[in-house]
């Protein structure tokens, strides 16, 4: 069902990969509500071929674009307002670790692949506004906004460096919001519950990171689907003012200290 709630609104959604993506659905429904946007991955991503399917399902336009570069960015914000004007929301969809790609163990860390890493998941956040700050391509109550997961706070095996490229994310979101505030812009980040998407999928366990968090969440996990509706009302007017926040989407796990569900396996055993 569409509410209308962005029927005007314009922007740019990072990271759509594949239908799996959080941030393909939230194309989908910014879609569905009324926005025009702009679809962009890394080059690489784009060879996929499969961001085309979604352009031509959403009207929208694909420009390549490496989120670490401030030069592939300049060009993105200026096409973006060439064909825009000034933007109402950003969706930051983008993380990836290669130490968690190739098992490196987190006491052995590989720190140049940190930095690749930390550079790709966290600090193109910063890039990402700096360059819209700079170019002051917002509009005025508009929104930005980035994935990111509990790990940043709490400790789980095998997520590796991504809980400390998530918690530095976390961080220039309340920082560089502070700022953003001056020209009534919010800046927000989502911690959704697992998901099974490409990103997700490659962490070690994590189908016992979905069972356990099914267990732990009053109402279950978040869909990616659930994920999109609630960047939606992030994006609308409705949350005007809601700014450098990080907001769970988790069914509830972020404040279980234990279900009866997890204690009723205890029970049994």
């Amino acid at each position: 069902m569409s509410y209308g709630l962005l029927k005007g609104k314009k922007g740019i959604i990072f990271g759509a990969l594949n239908e799996q993506s959080i941030a393909w659905k939230v194309a989908e429904r910014c879609h569905e509500e009324g926005a025009e946007f702009i679809l962009s991955n890394a080059p690489i991503a784009l060879r996929m071929g499969e961001l085309n399917g979604l352009a031509e399902k959403t009207g929208s336009e694909v420009i390549g674009a490496d989120a670490t570069s401030v030069e592939d960015l300049e060009k993105l914000f200026d096409a973006a307002t060439a064909k825009f004007g000034k933007i109402d929301f950003i969706l930051h969809s983008i993380g990836m670790s290669i130490n968690v790609r190739k098992g490196k163990h987190y006491t052995e860390m590989n720190y140049d692949w940190l930095e690749k890493g930390w550079d790709i998941s966290a600090v193109s956040f910063h890039k990402v506004m700096r360059v819209a700050w700079e170019k002051d391509c917002m509009n005025e109550w508009g929104s930005i906004l980035a994935l990111t997961y509990i790990a940043a706070q709490r400790t789980f095996p095998d997520y590796n460096d991504m809980s400390d490229n998530k918690a530095y994310l976390e961080s220039i979101a309340r920082t560089f919001g502070n700022y953003w505030g001056e020209r009534k812009v919010r800046v927000n980040t989502v911690s959704q519950s697992p998901t099974m998407t490409t990103a997700g999928s490659g962490v070690k366990g994590f189908g016992g990171f979905l069972g356990y968090a099914e267990d732990m969440s009053p109402l279950g996990n978040a869909t990616a689907l659930e994920c999109a509706d609630y960047c939606v009302t992030l994006f609308s007017d409705l949350t005007k003012k809601v700014t450098m926040q990080n907001l769970f989407h988790d069914g509830g796990f972020s404040s279980s200290g234990v279900t009866q569900r997890v204690i009723s396996k205890y029970d049994a055993e």
